[in-house]
């Protein structure tokens, strides 16, 4: 995660939501939404299934307009300004939206020309954007070709085609494995200290935790909590947490150990111990030589689940 510059109190924000709502029928989508996103910032949306992430994140891009509120980018009205906004941005969407009939050059040879440039220009910008993707042995190949990680990549290139000062990424890294994820996670970062700003929707805590300066937790259309990782971290959990498996789960939760914990929680056959120190719990668990133990600081995932809770969630 980058170090973000100083923001004073006159720094305008490049992206800026206020009491934003959508409703579905029945269904209130996005509840009184605001947020804001600062030069230079990676700003990550992180929330469950069908919390409103990718219902706000179309309004942030004008396709999906909002009931009530406003969406300001670059200081411009979306949707009413779309096209001159969407000369800045650069757009990432969940799902692979590459031209299978075009080879890799040839998708942002394209995409360029969307944006109104001049062949000379895209086609000076085309070699870096393939050496930064770590496609440039790829150039002539065509997406059916291609990987997960390096569709994702070529995805991310051709975002770029017209150097935009902010990027939207809707889940940029669901699918990858886990090599293809780090190597997006470089980019992004590269990015960053070239000064572009992200907005991240992300359902990977590691990632949420590694790239985003800050975080907006959403549930059901709500803001629940926003701040910076850490500080989410230590305002609203104990600092260790012991996982504890392999024995009677309720006898666990509910027995002498139950008394060294600020608080305790049960998932299947896993007894997680929230406490300010774990030295004392550790050491009770020696009398229990059946039972296996993890003993771990706080995470984004201990954050998450208590916010928004453990139970699985349909949809989108």
């Amino acid at each position: 995660m980058q170090t973000v510059p100083f923001l004073s109190p006159m720094t305008s924000a490049q992206l800026n939501c206020q009491h934003l709502n959508k409703r579905f029928g029945d269904n209130l989508v996005v509840n009184d939404l605001s947020f804001a996103l600062y030069p230079g910032e990676c700003l990550g949306v992180i929330g469950p299934n069908g919390a409103g992430k990718t219902t706000t994140f179309r309004m942030c891009l004008g396709l999906t307009e909002p009931d009530s509120g406003s969406v300001t980018i670059f200081g411009e009205d979306m949707p009413k300004q779309a096209l001159s906004i969407k000369s800045r941005l650069g757009v990432v969407s969940q799902f692979d939206s590459l031209d299978p009939d075009f080879s890799c050059a040839e998708n942002l040879l394209v995409y360029g020309r969307y944006f109104g440039m001049k062949r000379a220009d895209i086609d000076a910008r085309i070699p870096a954007l393939l050496e930064f993707a770590a496609l440039s042995h790829k150039a002539n190949a065509k997406p059916g070709e291609l990987s997960g990680g390096m569709k994702r990549r070529l995805s991310l290139a051709r975002a770029l085609i017209n150097d935009p000062q902010l990027l939207l990424l809707d889940e940029p890294t669901t699918g990858l494995d886990p090599q293809a994820r780090h190597l997006m996670w470089e980019r992004l970062q590269q990015l960053l200290q070239q000064g572009k700003s992200i907005l991240l929707t992300t359902h990977f805590m590691d990632e949420a935790e590694r790239l985003c300066d800050r975080l907006l937790v959403v549930d059901h259309g709500r803001k629940i909590a926003e701040g910076k990782p850490r500080d989410l971290i230590a305002e609203h959990l104990e600092p260790d947490v012991v996982e504890v498996y392999g024995g009677d789960t309720q006898a666990l939760a509910h027995g002498e150990l139950s008394a060294q914990a600020q608080r305790i929680e049960v998932s299947g056959d896993t007894v997680f111990f929230y406490t300010q120190t774990a030295q004392a719990l550790l050491q009770s668990l020696s009398a229990y030589p059946g039972v296996r133990s993890l003993h771990r600081p706080a995470n984004l995932e201990d954050l998450f689940l208590k916010l928004t809770g453990r139970q699985i969630r349909e949809g989108g």
